[in-house]
């Protein structure tokens, strides 16, 4: 076959800030790339195509989301393709470096460039003799290369040295090579911001300041100093990952719940999520309940904030698919979901239960009351209001956070302040209040300047 551009679909998550990609091979088959449980965009790009999956390949052992690979080998029969040093406990075709793979006109070969994670592979798509282009999941990215310290802080320095001669690897292919990357902006495997999800090895030469780094040290001291925080549930996936997520027998369906069934099982421990929009969730809402709006980043919150091991009830308002709740929640693993609260908060309402709400105030309101700011730390020192108090909403130490009803909780845009405002005010005092907007709406209310820096 003439392998042209059309023959590649890149499928975006823009909420884990992922690309998967589906290879039209030119004879009814398609190779998927590092696609995600949640196969909703693949098969669709698929059934548009006439495609069956034939091959389903993992560029290693992803820690943001469960892999789809599995369940494409049960659902379209595709033949699972992964590195042999990932020591996966399910079927597949383990790969090694150099280890070709015949695909029916196109060839795929695997190249081992560790550093992202140990078993790491790129795969090499071939027509012939020309490189057409490489996938290169957690190691070469548009502008970057993924972390190294999923292994911990004792492996960190180690894998960042084996990143670095993995990207020298990769960069000695000729320069018109395209370069399909699985991490993008906004992933928390560090992809830097940006909109292009693919590239070229010489486009990268070019831009790439990691790739300009004078020598190896300066290269790892690069790489490490722009690693930030990274999602709690990071330390599990990459295990369920090597055993094998299990396998879904349909889209998975919150069933809907009386409010007597919700009381029950609130009383034996489940949470309550509530992923209606920030003023929704202030204008009345469960107490206890966790305000996770329900947007692109849903499923990253989730797993950073949330305990994966109990039971999670949902309450949605008009229009929420509960079905993309379960979806969303299901491709980083959390799928002990017992459902929706049937009616919502009216339904909440009607059964007498009890109602908080949470005080909004404009950026113009805020006047001497205390302020904490929950965004990401390069966020808060790119500039943040005087004198405020900051704590990423992903850290341990937000719940250490001396707050009162007269402190004020913000964020760039509110939803992250919400979810903050709601843990910090699970008790029975009562809780902060919630900016609606960011740094950059005080300053233009107040016409004062913002802080920069730590």
């Amino acid at each position: 076959m003439t392998f042209t551009d059309d023959h590649l679909t890149t499928l975006v998550d823009p909420g884990l800030g992922n690309s998967a990609y589906l290879v039209d091979l030119g004879d009814g088959r398609g190779l998927a790339v590092d696609a995600s449980r949640d196969l909703r965009a693949l098969y669709r790009a698929a059934r548009s195509r006439g495609l069956r999956v034939a091959f389903a390949a993992d560029t290693h052992l992803h820690a943001d989301f469960l892999s789809g690979a599995l369940q494409l080998a049960s659902d379209e029969g595709a033949t699972v393709l992964a590195s042999a040093a990932g020591n996966r406990d399910f079927a597949h075709t383990p790969l090694r470096d150099g280890d070709e793979l015949d695909l029916g006109g196109l060839t795929l070969r695997a190249l081992a460039t560790p550093g992202h994670t140990d078993e790491h592979l790129s795969y090499l798509l071939r027509d012939g003799s020309r490189e057409l282009g490489v996938f290169t999941g957690g190691s070469l990215l548009v502008g970057s290369a993924a972390r190294t310290d999923l292994l911990g802080a004792h492996r960190t320095e180690e894998l960042a040295r084996a990143q670095y001669r993995s990207l020298r690897r990769l960069t000695a292919l000729p320069d018109s090579t395209a370069v399909w990357p699985t991490h993008g902006a906004g992933s928390f495997c560090s992809a830097p911001p940006g909109a292009e999800r693919t590239t070229t090895i010489g486009a990268q030469k070019q831009h790439n300041a990691l790739l300009a780094a004078a020598d190896e040290d300066a290269f790892v001291a690069a790489l490490l100093g722009s690693l930030g925080s990274r999602p709690a549930y990071f330390d599990r996936l990459g295990e369920i990952n090597r055993r094998g997520p299990a396998l879904l027998d349909g889209p998975p369906r919150p069933a809907p719940l009386s409010v007597g069934t919700v009381r029950t099982l609130l009383g034996q421990g489940a949470w309550l999520v509530d992923v209606r929009p920030v003023a929704d969730f202030a204008a009345g809402h469960v107490p206890g309940a966790v305000s996770l709006p329900l947007r692109e980043q849903f499923a990253t919150w989730l797993g950073w904030l949330l305990p994966w091991d109990v039971p999670l009830v949902f309450v949605l308002g008009p229009g929420q698919d509960a079905d993309d709740v379960g979806r969303q929640a299901a491709k980083i693993g959390y799928d002990r979901v017992a459902g929706h609260l049937a009616g919502g908060m009216d339904a909440w309402v009607e059964g007498r239960g009890p109602v908080r709400t949470v005080e909004l105030v404009t950026a113009g309101e805020i006047g001497d009351r205390p302020v904490l700011d929950v965004r990401q730390q390069p966020e808060y020192a790119a500039g943040h209001l005087p004198g405020a108090a900051h704590t990423e909403l992903g850290s341990p130490s937000l719940h250490t956070v001396p707050v009162t009803g007269a402190s004020v909780v913000m964020c760039g845009h509110g939803e992250r302040a919400m979810t903050a405002a709601s843990l910090l005010g699970r008790g029975d005092a009562p809780g902060p209040a919630v900016l609606t907007g960011g740094p950059h709406d005080w300053s233009r209310a107040t016409g004062r300047p913002l802080e920069e820096g730590a």
